[in-house]
Order: structure tokens, then C-alpha cells, then sequence
């Protein structure tokens, strides 16, 4: 009974050194950094890096950016304010007469149209074909 136990022993125990072979030989496999997942890991690493600096620099744009838009909004609506108060100050003025346009249209019909026709000598006639 010994001996079968004995034997038993043995053989788990070599199927034991058998799976821990096979999973050592996996891992080396999935940690090489040129062909296995350690690779794909490291490239996607430093990605996210550049990713991030990216990110970083499209951040800072656009502070500036929103910066810049707000002090031409506040700009644009003291403009606007001013322009407000120009055209409620234009409401004060008198109307101006409009007497000058009767004379020019008088002045215009009295004017015959004049046509002018010139001859175009032979030579440029040829040239133009």
C-alpha cells in the first residue's frame, strides 16, 4: 500500500513540474517585449503618452482661445453700445431736404444720347480672324 501511495506521489508530482513547465514557457512568451503582449503593452504605453501631451497642448490652445474670444465679445458689445447710442442721437437731427434730385432729373432729359461709330481698318479685321 506503501508503494502504490509512493507511486502516486511521483506522479503528481511530475504532472505538477509538467504544468509549471508549460505556464513558464507561456509567460516568457507573453512578457518578450518584441514579439509577445509585453510589446503590444509597451506600444500602447507610450501612445497613451503622446496621447496625453497632446491632449495637453489642445488644452492650453483652447484657454487661450476661449481667453481671447471672451475679451472680443466684451469689446463687440461696447461697440454695440456705442452704436446704440449714435443711432438714438441720429433721431434728433432734422430731417434733410430733398430739392436736389428734381433739378438733376430736369437736366438729364434735356441731354440727347450721342452715338459714335468708328471704321476698323482692313488690317486689324485680318488680325482679329
Amino acid at each position: 500500500m506503501e508503494l502504490i501511495a509512493d507511486i502516486l506521489m511521483v506522479a503528481g508530482t511530475f504532472g505538477a513540474a509538467v504544468y509549471c513547465y508549460v505556464l513558464s514557457v507561456r509567460l516568457k512568451r507573453f512578457s518578450t517585449l518584441e514579439t509577445g503582449m509585453g510589446g503590444a503593452i509597451a506600444v500602447l504605453s507610450s501612445q497613451v503618452d503622446d496621447m496625453t501631451k497632446a491632449l495637453d497642448r489642445a488644452r492650453g490652445a483652447a484657454t487661450g482661445s476661449a481667453a481671447s474670444l471672451e475679451a472680443l465679445t466684451a469689446r463687440s458689445e461696447a461697440v454695440a453700445a456705442r452704436l446704440e447710442l449714435l443711432l438714438a442721437s441720429m433721431h434728433d437731427l432734422p430731417e434733410p431736404k430733398v430739392a436736389a434730385p428734381v433739378a438733376e432729373a430736369a437736366d438729364s432729359t434735356e441731354r440727347k444720347l450721342r452715338f459714335v461709330r468708328r471704321r476698323v481698318a482692313r488690317d486689324e479685321m485680318e488680325a482679329a480672324e
